[in-house]
């Protein structure tokens, strides 16, 4: 089955809420640039399921795709597991999917027009929470939040895949650490990241240093089981599990 639906409450979050479609990232809700994300951007899905199952994920399993973006892990995932959740905030990302979807057949999708803040999770709880380069999308003070938010859909000993730009470097470095990150882009969009495009994560979107980012995972209820970090000091992977 394949739904879109907007969370409860989104329509009447108080003043005080982050807008997540305005935090979204300008990129995302632009229809060439989903139109060409795939070509972009390999999530490596077949890996990153191979290791999910390696962790225990199983036919009768329930998995939360955060951040679902263009579908590449969900697609991968739905034909391993009972149920899986793609939640995004973008309506043109969930378009894109949606379309993939009617085009394999799969009746165990359900797509959410959502975010970290305004997903509600319904159903069995989740087993597995996957979110892969969304979560820069907050600010700090909201990615606490989500992680809190994203402790409470996943049973106990349930399993969150986070993978994210994350600084891994002092800020005295930083300088020199992001100019030798943006100088590894092209100067198009087609097939690869500009240099253009990775200015803008740097200068208007909200990745975090490992250090802070951490202790925020451990705070909201979850044990890091593996941190992974890039030579380069840019990405980092985790397996979290819930407490």
């Amino acid at each position: 089955m394949t739904e879109e639906t907007t969370a409860p409450y989104a329509a009447t979050a108080p003043g005080w809420m982050l807008d997540e479609l305005a935090s979204a990232g300008r990129e995302n809700l632009d229809a060439e640039h989903v139109a060409r994300y795939d070509g972009k951007m390999d999530a490596a899905a077949a890996e990153e399921l191979a290791l999910l199952r390696n962790l225990g994920l199983a036919e009768e399993s329930v998995v939360v795709d955060i951040g679902a973006g263009t579908g590449q892990f969900t697609l991968a995932v739905a034909a391993a597991c009972a149920r899986v959740v793609a939640v995004d905030i973008s309506p043109v990302m969930l378009a894109h999917l949606q379309a993939r979807i009617d085009e394999m057949g799969l009746d165990n999708v359900d797509l959410v027009r959502g975010g970290f803040l305004t997903y509600v999770h319904q159903g069995d709880t989740a087993d597995f929470v996957y979110s892969r380069y969304a979560l820069h999308h907050l600010p700090d003070f909201w990615k606490a939040v989500a992680l809190s938010r994203i402790r409470t859909m996943l049973r106990p000993g349930g399993l969150l895949r986070l993978s994210d730009v994350v600084w891994n470097f002092d800020p005295g470095q930083a300088a020199g650490r992001i100019e030798a990150w943006c100088a590894t882009a092209g100067a198009q969009v087609e097939g690869e990241w500009s240099r253009e495009e990775l200015e803008e994560h740097v200068r208007d979107e909200h990745s975090t240093f490992t250090w802070l980012l951490e202790p925020m995972i451990e705070r909201a209820g979850f044990d890091i089981e593996v941190a992974t970090y890039s030579a380069d000091g840019v990405d980092a992977q985790y397996v979290l599990r819930a407490r």
